[in-house]
């Protein structure tokens, strides 16, 4: 606040009859030094701030008297000298712990995905021995048959061989049905002479 306003502001202290909460604001007004032109507010706006309600004569915002900076044991904000900056060890520590449980997890994760795979790797080479297993008795089983076939092989080339051997006797048998109706038909024609 400049010298001029501050005047301004002291003399109208002596015009005004003020009591109670005004006369109090206005003596903090008029003890604010020159040299602290604006009160550092919390919500980062850099317009002068005083008590609420308490225009000054220009119809700006009077500011208010600059607060004593307050320990953190009686309860108050922090001021900018008095906030302790944090230790960078703990802060590393911290995020090596936080770093190592994320990581733990990850490769407890990737961990568990391997005995998944590892299990199911188990169970597949189960099934393939029983597979195995059940296709050595079929190729058994087919070595049998096939023997049992070649062993069968030599009656089933006499089966062939009679059923040829029949097949002949039918026609030989055709041709003497035929060469007997032939011969009875002579025989009638010679009879009827």
């Amino acid at each position: 606040m400049s010298r001029e306003a501050l005047h301004h502001v002291t003399g109208l202290k002596g015009k005004m009859a003020a009591t109670g909460e005004e006369a109090a604001a206005m003596d903090s007004i008029s003890r604010v030094p020159p040299a602290h032109p604006t009160v550092l507010s919390l919500g980062g706006s850099s317009e002068p701030r005083g008590e609420p309600g308490e225009p000054a004569a220009d119809g700006q915002v009077v500011p208010a008297a600059p607060k004593k900076p307050t320990s953190s044991s009686d309860g108050g904000v922090e001021t900018a000298e008095e906030a302790v900056e944090p230790d960078i060890n703990e802060l590393c520590t911290d995020m090596f712990d936080k770093m190592a449980i994320f990581l733990q997890g990850e490769l407890t994760g990737t961990c568990e995905d391997y005995r998944l795979l590892e299990n199911m790797n188990k169970l597949t080479s189960l099934k393939y021995m029983e597979m195995k297993d059940i296709s050595i008795n079929i190729s058994r089983n087919l070595q049998d048959l096939n023997h049992k076939y070649a062993s069968l092989q030599p009656y089933l080339d006499q089966i062939n061989q009679i059923e040829e051997q029949v097949s002949s006797l039918e026609q030989a048998a055709y041709k003497l049905d035929t060469y007997s109706k032939k011969l009875e038909a002579k025989f009638k024609k010679l009879e009827k002479r």
